[in-house]
């Protein structure tokens, strides 16, 4: 929301213009690549597509327009005469483009806008960055703008269409000789430079009074149908000529309206033949349907007795299915009884237990039994020691009283 704001005030402040500046960019751009010759060394290097004069403005393939863009990038610094990797498509969007800006700045061009911008791979940022990158590379070839040559006036050409288009008298009479000098006598052809010649004489010479026409206008008449078939002007069509194309539009028009004469003849026959074909096939349909009542309402009444079946036999079914679960759970349940019992009857049968216990007293016998000595032979050895110890006691006690009596 931001962005579309500041690109309004933008727009207010430098005219409405300002919105098609990148157009007008990008076609420039476009000049300078090919001034370096990029269809050569990008596109089929590359094998790149070219661009068109409006690629970078709108949106199109955000994906392929970034990787285009770093791609063009990347060889407008080698351009420069800087050392730069060409990016891969699995690149660090990021990295590249934090190393174009990198070299842009190192080149004097001030950068203010964030480079979030150029992910788009499209719009005014980005085509920014390309002119100044294309701009850098034309002066690091040394390339300099010749003087302008003016385009050739086309004045001359257009003298020579109207002099082909007008009636060039002196043409005519020699295209009028030539055709008559081979089937008519010299006394025949009309000579319109003698009559030039002629006229200034006449014109020198002014009557005093009032000319009157002595010739018969009979035979005048005569003379001028005799002499009207010979009279022949020969014009060059031209075919950009509006005269031409009325011409053509014309018969066009007549060729349309007598097609369409024998045409219409047809397609009138061929609309009847419909009409009476389509009302042959209701008839047949109303007849068919009129024998068919009875079958049709048996066939309906079947319908939906059918219909009828079926929907009890669904009923049917799903009682049939729940009392087959009811069934299946049944089964389970008597399988893990019978399992049980058979544990049960083996217990029962089986003298494992028994042999176990007998085992199991014989050995606590053993047990008992070595616990048994064990205890008589500590009283045995407790006896001893009191004996011992009474005998002691006793032999100190004698000694202790022969010492007293000494």
């Amino acid at each position: 929301m931001g962005d579309e704001e500041f690109d309004e005030a933008d727009i207010v402040d430098g005219g409405p213009g300002l919105a098609y500046m990148p157009f007008v960019v990008m076609e420039d751009l476009l000049d300078k690549l090919k001034l370096l010759d990029y269809e050569e060394e990008f596109v089929k290097e590359l094998r790149m597509r070219p661009l068109s004069r409006h690629y970078f403005v709108l949106q199109t393939n955000p994906g392929e327009q970034f990787y285009m863009f770093t791609s063009l990038a990347a060889w407008l610094i080698q351009k420069c005469g800087t050392p730069f990797d060409q990016p891969q498509e699995f690149d660090d969007p990021n990295s590249t483009i934090s190393n174009i800006l990198d070299v842009v700045r190192r080149n004097g061009v001030t950068i203010d806008f964030p480079p979030s911008k150029l992910k788009q791979g499209y719009g005014e940022q980005a085509i920014f960055i390309l002119d100044r990158l294309s701009d850098e590379a034309l002066r690091n070839t040394h390339f300099q703008w010749g003087k302008p040559i003016p385009p050739s006036e086309v004045a001359d050409e257009e003298e020579d269409l109207k002099d082909e288009a007008e009636l060039d008298l002196d043409r005519v009479e020699e295209e009028m000789a030539g055709e008559y000098s081979d089937e008519e006598d010299d006394d025949e052809i009309l000579h319109i430079n003698d009559m030039g010649s002629a006229l200034p004489m006449a014109t020198s010479q002014r009557p005093n009074e009032i000319l009157e026409s002595n010739t018969d206008f009979d035979e005048w008449s005569l003379e001028v149908e005799r002499v009207a078939p010979q009279l022949k002007v020969t014009v060059r069509s031209d075919n950009r000529d509006w005269r031409t194309h009325l011409e053509q539009m014309h018969t066009y028009r007549r060729g349309i309206d007598d097609a369409l004469t024998t045409t219409r003849v047809h397609l009138d026959k061929l609309h009847n033949d419909i009409g009476r074909t389509l009302e042959k096939i209701t008839s047949r349909e109303k007849y068919l349907n009129s024998q068919l009542e009875g079958s049709l309402q048996q066939f309906r009444q079947l319908s939906d007795t059918l219909a009828a079946t079926k929907e009890q036999y669904k009923q049917v079914s799903g009682g049939v299915t729940e009392r087959s679960r009811t069934l299946a759970q049944i089964a389970d349940d008597l399988e893990v009884i019978k399992a049980e019992m058979e544990e049960r009857g083996s217990a029962m049968t089986d003298g494992t237990p028994l042999v176990n216990v007998r085992r199991a007293l014989i050995r606590m016998k053993q047990e008992v039994a070595n616990m048994n000595v064990r205890i008589g032979v500590l009283e045995h050895s407790l006896l001893q020691a009191k004996l011992r110890d009474r005998s002691n006691l006793q032999r100190d006690a004698l000694n202790f009283a022969f010492a007293n009596e000494v």
